[in-house]
């Protein structure tokens, strides 16, 4: 019997709970019911706000728990917490104190996985790494398995996985927060202030990344980014084998782009040109490091070939600098995933013209200040929107640099009258791009519905 089938055969004694009914849950639940275990889920939307799925999920054998006050009703023996709760939260306390156990979809596909596990995290370019990495493996030949948080749980597809086989992994600070195991490969590829809304302080939330190579053992692989300070710091505190990757200069065992433009690799002191930088398809120097970073991970596994190939067909992921239409002679452009300064920078600095740039969200509670300077040097106008409109116009008119003549800030109500509002200003030869330095929460479930309302509003432009 697989390891698998011995943990879920484990938990049909047991009274099994799932807290949360998002995305990442409702395969879980199926797959939970579909085994036979008696599941009870745990929401604090009522049965109007999550419709159809009601009926589906009590068709499946799953009770439910709905409503405000759904948590003051928690039991189990053993609770699936949703990533974006904390596990000092007072119910879990309370069911770990009476016994229970308090997991998570991804700390149980970490037990259960039969096969080789790469995973990324950083504060920045996560998703893309992780398609890059999962490209590369899947035009080698390997049959390999992409989820985490970039959108798919993998606990549901454990029962397809052979041992030849690879996970590639996106893990968020949320994910890593609890864990208590490493992945063979492990890829950090940047760290900036990002998610104070939610951990502690700044200390707590780089804490929660190492533990993406905090257990690896002597015989795997952790790839830093040499130009990021902090991530550069964690090479003294794993015990596995390190792989830098850097856009600035030589490293004695990774990736790095030469004064040719070239990306090379390096073992042992030994450089293998790869391929010219001109290859890659997607813009921004922020891309290259993410093809650095893909690089560094699946050397050894795949060819030069192949990561050629690759990098002359991948155009990029939704929501990422993702054209939508020309129209009346302006471009626009999602990028949504643009949901923190780091990203905005990194964004504005591939810009090779001034931009109208749509800006604003919920607030993660982390500065502004630093990605003013690329505003007042890329943007021509500012729109903002959301609950952290007025925050980061405070942030914008404070830069001494700030000249009104030559920066244009307007508000808007809503995203729709933004858009809208961006139409109306924007010129034959202009870009407009979403780029909201903020996450959606104010006002989407997460950035890709806020991503897919943009390209809806601009689509419909007649």
């Amino acid at each position: 019997m697989s390891k698998a089938a011995e943990y879920f055969n484990s938990l049909r004694s047991k009274e099994v709970a799932v807290v949360g009914i998002g995305v990442s849950h409702r395969p879980l639940l199926y797959l939970l019911a579909e085994q036979g275990i008696s599941v009870t889920a745990y929401d604090k939307k009522t049965e109007e706000q999550l419709g159809e799925e009601v009926l589906a999920l009590r068709r499946a054998g799953v009770r439910l728990e709905l409503g405000a006050s759904y948590l003051d009703r928690l039991k189990g023996d053993v609770i699936f917490k949703t990533p974006g709760m904390r596990s000092d939260h007072p119910a879990f306390i309370r069911i770990r104190q009476a016994g229970g156990q308090v997991t998570s979809e991804m700390e149980v596909f970490f037990q259960l996985c039969p096969c080789r596990i790469l995973a990324v995290t950083g504060s920045d370019g996560k998703t893309t790494t992780t398609s890059l990495i999962t490209a590369f493996l899947r035009e080698q030949g390997y049959s390999c398995h992409l989820g985490g948080n970039i959108g798919k749980p993998l606990l549901p597809e454990i029962f397809q996985m052979k041992p030849e086989d690879f996970a590639v992994l996106e893990l968020s600070s949320f994910q890593l927060n609890d864990m208590k195991q490493s992945p063979s490969v492990a890829v950090v590829t940047n760290l900036a202030p990002n998610h104070l809304d939610w951990h502690t302080d700044m200390t707590e939330y780089i804490n929660a990344k190492k533990n993406i190579f905090r257990y690896q053992s002597d015989s795997d692989v952790l790839i830093l980014n040499q130009d990021n300070a902090i991530t550069s710091s964690f090479a003294t505190e794993t015990p596995g084998k390190i792989r830098f990757f850097s856009f600035r200069q030589a490293v004695k065992n990774g990736v790095y782009l030469s004064s040719k433009e070239e990306i090379v690799c390096v073992r042992d002191g030994e450089e293998e040109p790869i391929m010219p930088r001109s290859l890659i398809q997607i813009p921004g120097d922020h891309n290259v490091e993410n093809y650095m970073a893909a690089i560094a991970a699946v050397d050894g596994l795949v060819s030069k070939e192949t990561i050629c190939q690759v990098a002359k067909t991948f155009h990029g992921v939704e929501h990422r600098m993702e054209f939508v239409r020309e129209w009346e002679g302006v471009r626009y452009y999602n990028n949504s995933i643009a949901t923190s300064p780091t990203r905005v920078i990194s964004d504005l600095k591939s810009q090779k013209q001034k931009i109208i740039m749509l800006a604003g969200g919920y607030d993660k509670k982390i500065p502004f200040e630093p990605m003013v300077p690329y505003i007042l040097e890329k943007v021509k106008c500012l729109i903002l929107t959301g609950a952290t409109a007025e925050k980061i116009r405070q942030a914008v008119i404070a830069s001494p640099d700030y000249d009104p003549n030559t920066l244009r800030i307007k508000f808007c109500s809503n995203w729709e009258a933004a858009i809208h509002c961006s139409r109306q200003i924007a010129q034959p030869g202009d870009i407009v791009s979403l780029t909201p330095a903020c996450a959606a929460f104010d006002c989407f479930a997460n950035f890709e519905k806020r991503g897919e309302y943009f390209k809806d509003v601009v689509n419909h432009f007649q």
